[in-house]
């Protein structure tokens, strides 16, 4: 990868790269000495990713990336926090990146945690786990049957429509919570992609995307 100029030329880069994970022919670029070295004073990232801690979504591995390609931020289920637009904001205003991808998956705990929380009989998560997943439950509950009691039937929701519905939430929050962001957006400097990836897979797919990115939403 190189340091990317437009959000178009950036989701290329990316892109470039998934489908050499997919198809088992990675080329392991800037993973060297002389790029350790390199780096150690400055760093010119292609493009900033917010995505999910899950331990199989490796984001410079599923996009074939080295090191100072990606300025990564991680939690469970890629929910918006003041830390997490604090460390994009840093990413867009003082490194210049061009691109923020939004990415989520398939089988994600924290989704699935939000999921049954709202179930009848639901035993209680722990404070901090509750607090966290709190932002999916809005998601959970628009997908769900909600009943009189005001729970859902955990077993019977559509667990990728609430994990698609999640992922637009979070691009939309992103835009009204920064003002960095929305700026960029507005003045083409920057997009936000919403990807969605595949587990079993390993494709990165576009599922939303603010800004111009070069190519086409699928319907």
């Amino acid at each position: 990868m190189r340091a990317a100029r437009t959000p178009a030329e950036a989701w290329a880069e990316m892109l470039r790269g998934n489908e050499r994970f997919v198809c088992g022919e990675p080329a392991h670029p800037h993973q060297d000495v002389d790029r350790r070295a390199e780096l150690a004073h400055l760093q010119e990232p292609t493009a900033a990713l917010f995505g999910c801690s899950d331990s199989r979504l490796a984001a410079e591995i599923i996009f074939d990336a080295g090191l100072g390609d990606l300025f990564v931020v991680r939690n469970a289920g890629q929910v918006v926090s003041d830390s997490a637009i604090a460390s994009l904001e840093y990413a867009v205003a003082v490194l210049g990146v061009p691109l923020i991808v939004v990415l989520a998956h398939d089988e994600c705990g924290a989704v699935r945690a939000a999921i049954d929380s709202q179930g009848a009989d639901a035993p209680p998560l722990p404070a901090l786990i509750r607090k966290h997943v709190e932002p999916i439950v809005p998601s959970v509950r628009a997908e769900g049957v909600v009943a009189e009691d005001g729970t859902i039937d955990a077993a019977g929701i559509d667990v990728a429509a609430v994990q698609r519905r999640h992922l637009r939430t979070t691009v939309a929050a992103l835009l009204t919570r920064s003002e960095i962001v929305s700026s960029g957006v507005a003045d083409g400097s920057l997009a936000v992609a919403g990807v969605q990836y595949r587990l079993a897979e390993g494709r990165a797919t576009l599922e939303l995307v603010i800004g111009d990115v070069g190519t086409a939403v699928p319907a």
